[in-house]
């Protein structure tokens, strides 16, 4: 009769060490379970659970679903998610250096946009660092064109235009067409699109199969713009509490999904513009005076980074253009 109760004590006992030897987050993020940077992060989560088996536990809370993109970095600061994925151009107006890569056509294509990202990857490191998180990796959106209701033959056709911005780039580019800039978060876009919120939009193929673009627009030009990237980031602390092995299996997961996430993208960019097309809308280049009119808008987007940019910005230049 005595054995009962010792067998039941010894269960508990098991129970209660194996709840405390497993560490479970909470990772936030802005887009769809089916978009490619989602699917990632949750195979990120699973690889983590895998080769730490099973006391890091990762719950992967996909289309804003527990915070909204512009919340994410200070919850992950905060402590309120230990790990979260942003759009690093969302926080240019905090500190410029994080939309070094939503600069119109200064990196614009994959290899260019690896390169700024091995640039900026230092500042990064040092500026997250003082703000007790660390960056595990970072995955590009494929390029950026411009969609429309109607044709544009020139830049001059935007103006007016009710424009879908998502960060500080986005708003200056439709300030310097002269279309009207309105701030809507992917989740709400489809939305925004079905009651004529917005008309029109500069993002990636991507974007525009996950919000069913082709449903309310008509055109898209590829203008490859830029390649702006998501990064991963994780609360130092919380980090830090892991076991040594743990954090090794994150830091491994980390390496793996950015070079899983770049083959990714690109694939995704080819396969998301035909998906555009299937669904009848026009993918077309963009007429050599919308080019000339984008590089301009270009040109003045620079030089006011590099303005505001200071030492920080000059030395993630001269180290990409190295």
């Amino acid at each position: 009769m005595k054995l009962l109760p010792r067998l039941l004590a010894t269960a508990a006992l098991l129970a209660i060490t194996t709840a405390q030897a497993q560490t479970k987050w909470d990772l936030p993020a802005a887009y769809p379970a089916t978009n490619f940077h989602t699917v990632n992060l949750q195979q990120f989560a699973d690889d983590i659970d895998k080769a730490s088996s099973g006391k890091l536990k990762i719950t992967v809370h996909a289309n804003a679903s527990l915070f909204k993109l512009p919340e994410i970095k200070r919850a992950v600061q905060g402590g309120q998610a230990q790990i979260g994925e942003i759009l690093l151009s969302a926080y240019q107006n905090e500190w410029i250096v994080f939309g070094a890569d939503g600069l119109p056509f200064l990196a614009d294509s994959y290899d260019e946009a690896m390169k700024l990202w091995r640039a900026q990857k230092p500042l990064l490191d040092k500026k997250l660092g003082e703000q007790g998180m660390m960056v595990l990796y970072s995955v590009a959106w494929p390029p950026q064109g411009i969609y429309t209701k109607k044709p544009l033959a020139s830049a001059a056709d935007l103006k007016g235009v009710k424009w879908r911005a998502y960060s500080p780039a986005t708003s200056r580019i439709a300030e310097l067409v002269g279309a009207q800039p309105v701030t809507v978060q992917a989740a709400e876009f489809a939305q925004a699109l079905a009651t004529g919120v917005v008309e029109s939009t500069m993002t990636s193929g991507a974007t525009g199969v996950d919000s069913k673009l082709f449903e309310h627009l008509k055109f898209y030009y590829d203008t490859q713009a830029w390649l702006p990237k998501n990064a991963v980031i994780v609360n130092k602390a919380a980090f830090d509490a892991l076991d040594a092995p743990t954090r090794a299996a994150v830091v491994k997961a980390a390496a793996d999904a950015e070079a899983r996430g770049w083959a990714a993208s690109r694939k995704v960019n080819v396969d998301t513009l035909e998906r555009l097309k299937a669904n009848g809308m026009q993918v077309l280049p963009p007429s050599p005076q919308l080019k000339a009119d984008m590089a301009k808008v270009g040109e003045t987007m620079l030089k006011e980074w590099v303005d505001r940019a200071g030492a920080d910005g000059k030395a993630l230049l001269d180290a990409y253009r190295r």
